[in-house]
Formats: structure tokens, C-alpha cells, sequence
């Protein structure tokens, strides 16, 4: 229906063929957009963003290591893996950020980017872009860090740091809202945790469960800390644009870093 003249019109009109006047793009249009290049959904968008650089960084991890077990734990280690010793002795922090983003076999990876590609997209519609990119950064780096601390002598890596942020702060916006509905999601994701840390005491696994408890406490805090997005022109929402972009040039600040020490090393 024209918003001008109240005419029916299709939903292919940009001009209304009564009354002459442009018609902007459907409330629905404007709520769910279209994929970006017709290909991403704008709700896996960061996703999208992490998981390529997870499998770009798996593929260049097997090209260092040419398919072998040895060099491919090298090649870990030289791409940014954590490394109590150095972080600790060497402060090589940005690995608490490039760890995140390696993994350590194609199981892994598959395991990891399966379960990211749903949750990453409900975090990021629930929560919206800025928020969800915050958590990711903060619950890798905390996740990791506790992981040093835990046992540095046992290196680490995988997204499932910064997974078990999401779900942490998904359990947080089942604590802050108490309804119905937020009960739902807070048992959900609750099980998701539980789950995930079982699984992470089966003994043929060398999952590394420090990182996975200090991803989600650190997720449960900023989620609780950041609450939902309100206006968009809003002081608040500003503060979380402002931060989200500070972690992505943290995160491009680690990757240089990496890349410097990588190259030192050749």
C-alpha cells in the first residue's frame, strides 16, 4: 500500500503510479535485508568474517607444515598459537588473540564452525554486531589467558574460546530478563555449556577446558554488562560501536605482531 495515497501497489514499485510519489523499501525489507552480495545473510555476517579467517588460517598452517603431524604443531606455534612460555616469559600477548583463530586438525575446525555458525548469528540478532564482536574478542582473550595460567606448559587453540563466550552471554540475557522466554534461553545455553564441558573431560580429546571456562564467564559478564541494543543514535549504542572497533584493531594490532615475529623467525 502507497504511504502517500493509501493505493495498492506491487511490491516492485519505486514510484506509485497514482500519485507520482517514491515509495521507500518495506518494513520487512528494512528488518531483514537481503544477503550481502546475495550470498551472506546480513544475521551471519561477522560469522561469516570469523570462519573465513579460521579456514584461512587452517590452510595456511597445512601449507607451512606440508601435511606433517610434527611441522603442523610447529607451524601452530609459529602462526600464533598460545604459548604459556612465551606469552608469560616473551610477552607475546597478541597470542591470547591469534590462538582463537587456528585449530589444530580439520575435526577440529569442523566441529568448531559448525557450532559457530548457528550460535554467531543468534548472538549477533539477539544482541547486534557490535556487541557480538566484543564478546567474541573479550571471551578469547580471557579464555586463553586463563589457559595460561592454568597450564602453560600445554599449548592451545580454537575458536571455542570465543564460542563459549557467546554462550555465556546468551545465559545472561536469560538472567537479566525474567520471563518465560528468558528462562527457555537460559536453560538452552546452559545445557549448551554443560554439554560442552563434559565432552571436554572425555580423555581421547585434548580439549582445553581453562579456555572454555574462561570464555564463558568472561561471555556471562559482558553479556550481562551490555543488555540489549536500544536506540541506535543512543549514547550507549555509541560506546559499543566505539569498543567493538577498538577489539578489531586489537585483533589487526595481534595479527601484525604475529606476522612480525613469524617473519623474524624465517
Amino acid at each position: 500500500m502507497c504511504p502517500h495515497c493509501r493505493a495498492f501497489i506491487t511490491t516492485d514499485d519505486r514510484v506509485c503510479p497514482y500519485c507520482n510519489e517514491k515509495v521507500g523499501p518495506r518494513a520487512i525489507d528494512r528488518h531483514e535485508p537481503g544477503a550481502i552480495l546475495g550470498l551472506i545473510p546480513h544475521a551471519r555476517y561477522t560469522t561469516i568474517i570469523i570462519l573465513v579467517i579460521n579456514f584461512g588460517m587452517y590452510l595456511a598452517t597445512l601449507a607451512l607444515s606440508g601435511g606433517d603431524d610434527a611441522a603442523f604443531n610447529q607451524a601452530l606455534n609459529a602462526l600464533g598459537a598460545k604459548n604459556g612460555f612465551l606469552i608469560l616469559r616473551y610477552h607475546q600477548w597478541w597470542r591470547l588473540v591469534t590462538a582463537g583463530f587456528l585449530h589444530g586438525g580439520l575435526t577440529h575446525i569442523l566441529m568448531n564452525s559448525w557450532v559457530l555458525f548457528d550460535l554467531g548469528a543468534q548472538v549477533e540478532e539477539v544482541y547486534g554486531t557490535n556487541r557480538m564482536i566484543v564478546f567474541y574478542f573479550v571471551s578469547t582473550v580471557c579464555g586463553f589467558y586463563a589457559s595460561t595460567l592454568w597450564n602453560p606448559l600445554v599449548p592451545s587453540v580454537g575458536a571455542s574460546a570465543g564460542i563459549f563466550g557467546l554462550i555465556g552471554a546468551m545465559i545472561a540475557l536469560g538472567v537479566r530478563h525474567r520471563s518465560a522466554l528468558g528462562d527457555h534461553i537460559r536453560a538452552l545455553y546452559t545445557r549448551w555449556a554443560i554439554y560442552g564441558l563434559i565432552f571436554g573431560l572425555l580423555p581421547f580429546f585434548r580439549i582445553d577446558n581453562a579456555a572454555h571456562l574462561g570464555g564463558l564467564a568472561a561471555g556471562f559478564c559482558t553479556g550481562y554488562v551490555a543488555g540489549l541494543p536500544r536506540i541506535a543514535s543512543g549514547v550507549n549504542e555509541t560506546l559499543w560501536r566505539i569498543l567493538s572497533f577498538v577489539c578489531l584493531g586489537i585483533t589487526a594490532l595481534c595479527f601484525l605482531e604475529m606476522y612480525l615475529w613469524f617473519s623474524a623467525q624465517r
